[in-house]
Order: C-alpha cells, then sequence, then structure tokens
C-alpha cells in the first residue's frame, strides 16, 4: 500500500512540473517586447551676448561677452549719469535674466559702494538709433547701493529666444560726503542667463 502512495506521489509531483513546464512555454509562445533605441536628448543652452553698438542689430560682429564699462568723473553729492545698454539672448532656450555687482575693498577703499547707487530702469529703443529718450523709458527695477546690487541684485524677468532687451542703469548718489572728495572706486557688473522651460 505503500508502494502505491508513493508511486501515486511521485505521479502527482511529475504532473505539477510538466504542467509548470508546459504553463512556462506557454508563455513563454505568447510573450512579445518593443523597444525604444536611441534616445537622444539635447540640452538647451544659457547664452547671453551684449551689443557693442547700440545702434546695430544682433549680428555676430556687434556682439560681445564683455564691454567696457564707463568712466564718470567728478561726481557730485546729488549726481546722476545714466548707462545704457541692450543683451541679447542667443540661447536656444527662454532665460531669466539677473544682474549682480563684483568688487574688491582694494579697489574701492574709501568704500564708495556704500554711497552710490544703480537703478536698472527698462529701455525699448522704438526708433532703433541706439540713444536714449525720455519717453522710451519705464519700469524701474527699484533702486539700491552698489553693496546691495552685489549682496542682493536685481531680476529682469525672461528673454525669448532671439531677443533684445534694453536697459538703462541710472547711477546716482545721495548726499556724498565731503570726506570722499577725490576718492576713486571700480566696479564690476555681471548680466546672467540662467535656462528656463
Amino acid at each position: 500500500m505503500q508502494l502505491i502512495n508513493k508511486k501515486f506521489l511521485v505521479y502527482v509531483f511529475v504532473s505539477v512540473v510538466l504542467l509548470a513546464v508546459l504553463a512556462g512555454g506557454a508563455y513563454a509562445a505568447f510573450s512579445d517586447k518593443s523597444e525604444v533605441k536611441g534616445v537622444t536628448i539635447s540640452v538647451g543652452s544659457a547664452d547671453i551676448k551684449l551689443l557693442k553698438e547700440l545702434f546695430r542689430g544682433a549680428t555676430d560682429s556687434n556682439l560681445a561677452d564683455s564691454i567696457q564699462g564707463p568712466s564718470f568723473n567728478s561726481i557730485g553729492q546729488t549726481w546722476t549719469a545714466d548707462f545704457p545698454l541692450k543683451v541679447y539672448n542667443n540661447a536656444t532656450t527662454p532665460i531669466a535674466l539677473s544682474s549682480t555687482a563684483f568688487y574688491e575693498t582694494a579697489h574701492d577703499p574709501e568704500e564708495l559702494r556704500s554711497y552710490i547707487y544703480v537703478e536698472p530702469l527698462d529701455w525699448a529703443d522704438n526708433d532703433g538709433n541706439g540713444i536714449v529718450d525720455p519717453s522710451e523709458l519705464s519700469s524701474s527695477y527699484g533702486k539700491k547701493t552698489i553693496v546691495k546690487w552685489k549682496t542682493e541684485g536685481f531680476d529682469f524677468g525672461s528673454m525669448a529666444t532671439g531677443e533684445i532687451k534694453g536697459f538703462v542703469l541710472r547711477f546716482s548718489t545721495q548726499n556724498m560726503p565731503t570726506s570722499k572728495q577725490g576718492a576713486t572706486g571700480v566696479f564690476d557688473f555681471e548680466i546672467s542667463g540662467v535656462a528656463v522651460e
């Protein structure tokens, strides 16, 4: 009797294994797959340029990564002067535009950075002559000392690919102390672009 039970158990085991093999074979017979090959991902760029001559367009010969800033001489207690510039979005994507100032204390020993203000204004050069007309100025981005320009910066919003955006940086002083007479400071500033979606 035990021999029959053992044969029966072996028969059941072999049957289960055979069914598993057949089921696996049936699964394999009906399986399928699809593939996506050669996925190409292109990373956008953030590339901004400055126009060298404001009355000309965004041609290769008129675009630069840096330009020489102005020299302001004999400023006084309530002085103001404008510096116009145009930025070109040479990137493949829209960009978020911002600006910060840079300086080394060795180049500003009298700390003029705390007394000189900058106020960026939007400039739409409607006639394309590169000369700022008062009617072409619009939104102000606020007014900050050069110190705050360095630590906080300015946010200029976004620019579309191929767009030219004009700005006027209005430099000024308010109550420059007489102790600063004859002082000189050298400051740099940067316009930055970050690609946005």
